[in-house]
């Protein structure tokens, strides 16, 4: 199906879509990364307080490195995305019969016969002339440009509830099950994150899921048995 911008119907959502495979993401990261560390340290000692201080230290340095990042990222693709406005804008006020033959030269190259490609790109223009070329050239919504500030707070706040994870489950469990408690809700997590991320992006879930549980695993074997070597050595 199309829109009346002649592109499907579906890439309306992308933008939608993106912030939830970014949300799923965040919180696998959260998951996997602070797991790792309480792992790590549970290996090497079997101290509370040393679990506590760096699970939290591991949660909050991951969530700020997220969200900082994130920003960066978001706020380089919005700047770019302004710019393309802005550009835009000035070839439509320069040059608007110019931009109206460029926009039926696009339909055009789409397949559209030049007298129905003349017809859209004319109606178009007469509705919204900077949204259509905008649309066509760079797929963009000018009023759908993403807010770095926005992006920073849910990737920390992904990171962060994902993390929450391993870390509550290694403080809160008796001494005895702190391993095979953090193993098995991290476990649990990392199903439902592979299978979130797979269903939002129209993939294999089983293949999805047993990816980022080997992933995940793995991370906390190899930083257990290093925590556990280092804790010998050192002891």
């Amino acid at each position: 199906m199309e829109n009346e911008y002649n592109v499907p119907s579906d890439n309306l959502n992308n933008g939608l879509l993106n912030k939830l495979r970014a949300a799923v993401l965040g919180a696998n990261d959260g998951i996997v990364s602070t797991s790792s560390v309480v792992m790590g340290v549970a290996g090497a000692t079997s101290n509370h307080q040393a679990i506590v201080t760096a699970g939290l230290a591991a949660l909050v340095a991951g969530a700020l490195s997220m969200a900082v990042g994130e920003y960066v990222s978001v706020s380089s693709q919005s700047d770019a995305e302004k710019a393309f406005i802005d550009e835009e804008k000035n070839q439509l006020a320069m040059d608007p019969a110019g931009e109206l033959d460029e926009l039926k030269r696009e339909y055009m190259k789409h397949g559209l016969s030049e007298k129905t490609a003349k017809q859209v790109a004319k109606e178009l223009t007469d509705k919204n002339p900077l949204r259509a070329h905008l649309r066509m050239h760079f797929n963009i919504d000018p009023d759908d440009i993403n807010n770095p500030m926005h992006a920073a707070i849910a990737s920390l706040l992904a990171f962060t509830v994902g993390g929450l994870v391993p870390f509550l489950a290694i403080v809160l469990a008796p001494e005895s099950w702190r391993i095979p408690a953090t193993v098995i809700a991290v476990f649990v997590a990392l199903v439902l994150t592979g299978y979130l991320s797979a269903t939002v992006g129209g993939a294999s879930r089983m293949r999805a899921v047993l990816r980022v549980i080997a992933g995940g695993l793995a991370a906390m074997a190899v930083t257990y048995y290093v925590g556990v070597l280092f804790g010998t050595t050192i002891g």
